[in-house]
């Protein structure tokens, strides 16, 4: 933060930008703030009062609206940018979806999952509740197709990206998320294939902690804690959760806990910071692998730990070091283990160095990548030796088969940022051990123009490659035969928008196409065959309207509306082929259209209520099976409106809240025959110690 005058002897701090510089956080704690100016034009949905990784309390001083810092503000810049430099607000070039720390308070989300279920443009395929396993697509995309980051880390699982979203946090620990659609090779390496999802936890500067508890259906209870312990230089947080319940499903019921802690340090020359995490859960599986088994089960776990820098000067040198570990336990029939399990462990290591600087042409970047993905199981990848068989823990069984690759990537970008137009062109150079040891070059351009302040018009072109998940390329079961001949996935992204952003109202209007060559399916080619994983080649076009209204900015602070959204998405997909497909599982049963509307307002004095429908039409249809048997009946994934509510009444050391997902109680799938809950009732209290 740049310090712009001191006002008085109580050295108020004015700011009139952000520097982007991590340690500036703490040249607030103690003192006054007064923010002058505060763009929103890379937050689609970045309300002013919400830009802060930090609480600010609202008081009312003779009808008037006066508003303390009780809290240090954290206006930490956003990760996702789009781009491998950092650059201010009005000069970036991609837009990024947010969805802020008051949105994630004031849903009746459950998981990161439900969160992502605002976003128009992500599909989000579900298992499960409370997060048990849910696929995640981005404009058309498949869970496979998505990279996904925690505070800037690529937690990607090559194992199979049902796993992907295994997070070792809770809703209570999210700062916001961020949300780049669209083909981000050049900036996040081949598996931002469709685009990525940041997920960002609170850093706040204060030495409180929190409790939250709660209960509702089906014997669900959650807890989590969190504490922060910090000092002049070193933040630390750390939390930790656990919920269970009985399901609202057949054999839907799980058990599942994560712990967290995320650090900084803040120097004159270099700026550090720090994470790990663990998760477990253990889970009913119903009908998720194979509609003619609703008793199957799993037991995943989760370890992951990364440690990144930056150093200041003429040169911003980041270099970062990361590590995940996942692992997997799935059985066909959870009352006879013998009939059919899987182990699974895969380990991901990555090193990653990245250097940019300033001058008089712009901002140029350079770095590179090493990622090491492996993989031990039961039976996904090459078969070992018997001597080379590998224990599992905890089981009387081994580990009989095992893969590797690295994918190396180097990177080179510049940003010509001019006072109404900004160009950044970027390519990636990727090798990857598994295909050949040959490098390919993924070019990437893109285009903002701001013609009058408050408006944008920006346009992109990118290309990408994805190495096919082990899975895909290993599985075999009496229902599923991968394919260890598949080609990697390659896409190239044309997308044009235009958005408007004002204190009052924001809106964007985008339109992408997405040509696809040798993209991967799960297919049968007629009744009596089993899923293959096959390459297709594909094309998607799309368009995606989002708006908001911020009601307090026309009528103040005691505005009964507070703010009000509005979202659609449209896809369509085209096959290039004249192949018979008589079902898909993943890429063809993508979602054409999709609706959300969400108000917020309040009812009386503290109370405010928040209702969130969502209206979606996914393509495709699914065998149905009743009682493990197969109806023969292709049926449909038609339409579907859900509607949620949650209400809270808001006090400074508390927060009181009941909530009801799915009001109508509807019946429907994400997914065929996995049947998702109904009405759902929670209610608890979050208590700021």
């Amino acid at each position: 933060m740049q310090k712009k005058a001191f006002l008085g002897r109580n050295k108020t701090i004015r700011w009139s930008q952000f520097s982007h510089k991590a340690y500036a956080v703490f040249q607030s704690i103690g003192r006054e703030i007064n923010i002058c100016t505060l763009s929103v034009a890379t937050l689609t949905f970045a309300m002013p009062d919400s830009a802060t990784a930090q609480t600010v309390l609202s008081k009312q001083k003779d009808q008037k609206q006066s508003v303390t810092t009780e809290e240090a503000y954290d206006l930490d810049e956003l990760e996702v940018l789009g781009t491998r430099v950092p650059l201010s607000p009005e000069h970036s070039v991609r837009i990024v979806q947010v969805l802020t720390r008051q949105e994630i308070e004031g849903s009746s989300a459950q998981s990161v999952n439900d969160l992502l279920k605002l976003v128009a443009g992500v599909d989000v395929r579900q298992r499960g509740a409370y997060g048990i396993q849910t696929d995640i697509g981005v404009n058309g995309g498949t869970s496979d197709q998505l990279t996904v980051l925690l505070n800037g880390i690529n937690i990607s699982n090559p194992h199979t990206g049902h796993l992907t979203v295994d997070l070792p946090v809770s809703v209570n620990d999210i700062e916001r998320i961020e949300v780049l659609e669209g083909g981000a090779s050049r900036v996040y390496g081949s598996s931002a294939f469709s685009g990525a999802i940041n997920i960002v936890t609170k850093r706040e500067l204060d030495r409180k902690g929190s409790v939250n508890l709660a209960g509702g259906s089906f014997g669900t209870v959650a807890a989590d804690a969190s504490l922060n312990l910090n000092g002049a230089q070193v933040q630390n947080r750390v939390s930790g959760g656990y919920s269970r319940s009985d399901g609202g499903s057949i054999n839907s019921d799980f058990n599942k806990g994560n712990a967290f802690v995320s650090g900084a340090y803040a120097g004159a020359d270099v700026d550090v910071r720090w994470q790990a995490g663990f998760s477990t859960m253990n889970y009913g599986a119903n009908t998720f692998y194979s509609a003619a088994y609703n008793n199957q089960y799993e037991d995943n776990r989760r370890y992951m730990a990364s440690v990144s820098a930056e150093t200041k000067g003429k040169w911003h040198v980041m270099p970062s070091i990361y590590w995940t570990r996942s692992l997997d336990h799935y059985l066909l029939n959870r009352a006879n283990p013998a009939a059919y399990e899987n182990f699974h462990q895969s380990n991901v290591y990555g090193v990653n160095l990245n250097a940019y600087t300033e001058w008089a042409l712009g901002k140029t970047a350079v770095g590179a990548e090493v990622r090491n993905e492996g993989i031990i199981s039961s039976s996904l990848g090459k078969p070992l030796e018997k001597k080379e068989y590998v224990k599992v823990p905890g089981h009387d069984a081994n580990y009989t088969h095992q893969d590797n690759r690295t994918n190396i990537s180097y990177y080179l970008e510049h940003d010509v940022l001019l006072d109404r137009v900004t160009i950044s062109l970027g390519l990636l150079a990727n090798m990857n051990t598994a295909l050949d040891y040959r490098y390919r070059l993924y070019p990437g351009v893109d285009i903002s123009w701001r013609p009058v302040n408050g408006w944008k018009v920006y346009a992109s072109f990118n290309q990408a490659l994805r190495m096919p998940t082990f899975t895909d390329l290993y599985y075999k079961s009496p229902t599923i035969n991968g394919n260890i001949g598949l080609k990697p996935e390659k896409s190239t992204d044309y997308t044009v928008g235009l958005q408007y952003s004002s204190p009052v109202f924001q809106g964007k209007l985008k339109a992408f196409y997405r040509k696809g060559t040798d993209m991967i399916d799960w297919v049968k080619y007629d009744a009596q065959d089993t899923f293959h994983s096959a390459n297709f080649k594909m094309d998607y076009q799309g368009v995606e309207l989002t708006t908001q209204v911020n009601f307090t900015e026309i009528w103040g602070a005691e505005s009964i509306l507070k703010r009000a959204n509005l979202s659609y998405a449209y896809i369509n997909q085209n096959r290039k082929d004249d192949k018979v497909i008589y079902d898909s599982n993943y890429a063809f049963d993508y979602l054409k259209n999709k609706l959300v509307v969400s108000v917020n307002h309040r009812l009386f004095s503290k109370l405010e209520a928040e209702w969130a429908f969502r209206l979606q039409h996914r393509n495709g249809q699914f065998t149905l099976y009743e009682d493990g048997k197969n109806t023969g009946v292709q049926t449909p994934y038609g339409t579907y409106g859900i509607l949620d509510l949650k209400l809270q009444w808001v006090e400074p050391k508390y927060t009181l809240f009941l909530q009801g997902n799915n009001l109508t109680d509807h019946s429907y799938y994400d997914l065929g025959n996995v049947a998702q809950p109904g009405f759902w009732f929670m209610g608890g209290v979050k208590v700021k110690l």
